[in-house]
């Protein structure tokens, strides 16, 4: 797999490109820039000949969209060295905020960043000179659209190995296990590459023969420098481009013929050539390399202190932007946070976004969320801090203050001794607690309700969290549930109706909603039906572990409640559970109203409260349907036409 600058590679790259530091780096990009002005820009012709539109991103290079048949070049300028080009699909990219099913760029068509997966990638690194290309196709992360990369034989020319090809459609047979919206997910990344030799990357490599699909694949191609390329997305079968003359070679120089004697010059003036003394080409062939070497290093050293003074400028605006934040909490140092946290020594837990350390801060305990750069942005962190850093309610984790100071990013929360809740309700190995009690398990839903309730309803602008499940969920000596991480929340205005954002949140608590992106808060009212239902029945909504019909607990729940079967989905490892069973599976109707795939049928959370209270009855007028056929879902018109057809439902396993 090529390493592209924008993103961190997901597994180890080919043994052709070796990892070295950032400052020998630069010396081959630099030597590249001395290259550039005698070199040509590479064309990638990218053609689209699916049945549905395209909107291809490249890195560099941008983006654009395809309706079928349509073709676009991209110059690739010279002294490029490393990129990608991927599909995205199900795409409405009109300004900030739009969204893909595949492949997002945070709105946009231009790319300033790789896209997120699943998607096929075309990689490639252009030599100079004398060095060749290099280009794969990747499905490490993931598949969405059949790809062939080729390049374009031209006459006079050879020396170019086959183009990879990937034309078999991945997504229609994805193990149920790799679904994912518009494409299908790789699981051969960060600690699961041990599994992908054998369980995951056989799948891939058996429907993409050529395409690179593991951690120590070799399936990348070569073509001398300078050689144009197309990439062609959903090719036929037998695709194949034949030879053009297209930038053919210049002829050879004819055979020189001696001179004769009419031909010699008569004279020897000042103009004429005069071979040079072997101990002058000696002090040439000396001084060329030296001169060389001298240039290259004040180019290094001048790169190295542009990049170092552009890095340090870009922190100080960052911390000065934070520094302007109105009503957030307290401000930390970092010496501070890693005093507090003893070097950040005992570790609570690890998600997406980074670590959690305990800590101590005068006579408080704290936990400090220390954040990884590449997985929570400023965006994020800038919403976390002055979300919850401006709103106070019991049934929400207090923010007690952050740190951005220069390349740190950290938030300090209040300390929550129970940690998450996944931890009480998922029977684990290497969790011996007893099971909760009914009522512990009331009260826990009752404190999740309130604060959600208050989001949407209390405060000055709708807050919809977005990120609604157990891990977010954390608990205090007496169970008493709050409330975190407030990273995806989004502000909605109270005189809007709806919000369109792009689709965040976690598989398997994901509204139907979310494929179209007219996101209300009604979507944490899903999520929150998801989470009572695995409270209720002591598993995960997705649990893989499980025979083939039991892996979605949502699934589950429709063929139970249609065959009158509730009564199986109570968590059997509870006796105290099994001796609730009616108020058991009246709280699986609440979550069923709670489910509705239409969301104006779901009730508001100050009503979900008032039912937990016994203030209010349960709707009966419920639909037993609760996940949506993302194809039926757009036959409505709420997607577009454009977008072809996903082979999972939106809340199936992936």
């Amino acid at each position: 797999m090529i390493p592209h600058a924008d993103a961190v590679p997901v597994c180890n790259p080919l043994p052709l490109f070796h990892p070295v530091s950032s400052a020998l780096r630069l010396q081959p990009l630099l030597l590249i820039l001395l290259l550039a002005a005698t070199s040509e820009a590479t064309t990638f012709k990218i053609i689209n000949q699916c049945s549905y539109t395209v909107w291809p991103a490249a890195l560099p290079g941008g983006g654009v969209k395809l309706d079928p048949g349509e073709a676009w070049a991209l110059n690739m300028p010279a002294g490029t060295s490393t990129g990608r080009i991927w599909p995205r699909t199900g795409c409405s990219l009109l300004d900030e905020g739009g969204s893909c099913q595949t492949g997002d760029c945070s709105g946009l068509l231009t790319c300033t960043a790789s896209g997120r997966s699943p998607s096929t990638l075309g990689e490639f690194s252009l030599g100079q000179g004398q060095i060749d290309d290099f280009f794969d196709i990747s499905l490490i992360d993931g598949f969405n659209v059949p790809m062939d990369f080729l390049p374009v034989p031209v006459q006079g020319r050879s020396g170019c190995s086959k183009g990879p090809r990937c034309a078999a459609n991945i997504t229609s047979q994805c193990p149920r296990e790799l679904k994912a919206p518009g494409g299908c997910s790789n699981a051969c990344t960060g600690s699961t590459a041990s599994r992908c030799n054998t369980s995951y990357s056989a799948f891939f490599k058996q429907m993409c023969p050529d395409a690179y699909s593991k951690p120590d694949d070799t399936s990348t191609y070569s073509c001398p420098s300078g050689t144009k390329y197309q990439v062609i997305f959903c090719p036929l079968i037998n695709q194949t481009l034949s030879p053009t003359a297209e930038s053919p070679l210049p002829a050879p120089p004819a055979e020189a013929t001696p001179p004769t004697p009419s031909t010699l010059p008569t004279t020897i003036g000042p103009t004429s050539m005069k071979p040079k003394s072997p101990s002058g080409r000696r002090v040439v062939a000396i001084l060329a390399p030296v001169g060389g070497f001298i240039l290259l290093t004040i180019l290094f050293l001048v790169a190295f202190f542009i990049c170092k003074r552009r890095t340090q400028q870009h922190e100080m605006e960052e911390e000065e932007e934070f520094g302007e934040l109105q009503g957030t909490p307290m401000r930390f140092t970092f010496q501070q946070l890693r005093a507090a946290t003893e070097q950040f020594a005992d570790k609570l837990g690890e998600g997406g976004f980074g670590s959690v350390f305990k800590g101590q801060f005068g006579g408080e305990r704290i936990a400090v969320k220390r954040l990884d750069r590449t997985g929570q942005g400023k965006r994020e962190f800038s919403a976390e801090v002055q979300t919850i850093g401006s709103i106070h309610h019991i049934n929400l984790v207090r923010l007690i203050g952050f740190c951005a100071e220069k390349s740190h990013r950290l938030l300090v929360y209040e300390y929550m001794p129970k940690g998450s809740l996944d931890r009480w309700i998922y029977c684990r190995h290497d969790n011996d607690a007893s099971p909760l009690d009914w009522s512990t398990r009331c009260k826990i839903i009752t404190h999740i309700a309130k604060g959600l309730s208050y989001l949407h309803e209390e405060c000055t602008k709708r807050i919809a969290h977005l990120d609604v499940k157990p891990q977010n969920i954390l608990l205090d000596d007496d169970f008493n549930a709050k409330l975190s991480d407030f990273g995806l929340c989004k502000l909605i205005d109270r005189d809007m109706s709806q919000v369109v954002t792009r689709m965040r949140g976690t598989p398997g608590y994901l509204a139907p909603e979310w494929l179209t992106s007219q996101i209300t808060e009604k979507a944490d009212v899903y999520s929150f039906g998801v989470v009572v239902m695995e409270i209720m029945s002591g598993r995960k909504n997705l649990d893989t572990s499980r025979s083939e019909e039991s892996i979605h607990l949502i699934t589950l729940l429709e063929e139970k409640v249609k065959s009158d079967r509730l009564v199986d989905l109570i968590d059997n490892k509870s006796a105290d559970m099994q001796a609730h069973k009616q108020d058991v599976i009246q709280m699986m109707m609440l979550a069923m109203w709670c489910l509705q795939i239409d969301c104006k049928r779901r009730p508001k959370m100050s009503e979900v409260v008032k039912v937990l209270e016994g203030a209010m009855n349960i709707d009966i007028n419920i639909d037993h349907n609760f996940v949506v056929n993302p194809a039926n879902f757009g036959s409505a018109g709420n997607v577009s036409s454009s977008a072809p057809p996903l082979a999972s439902d939106v809340s199936g396993p992936r």
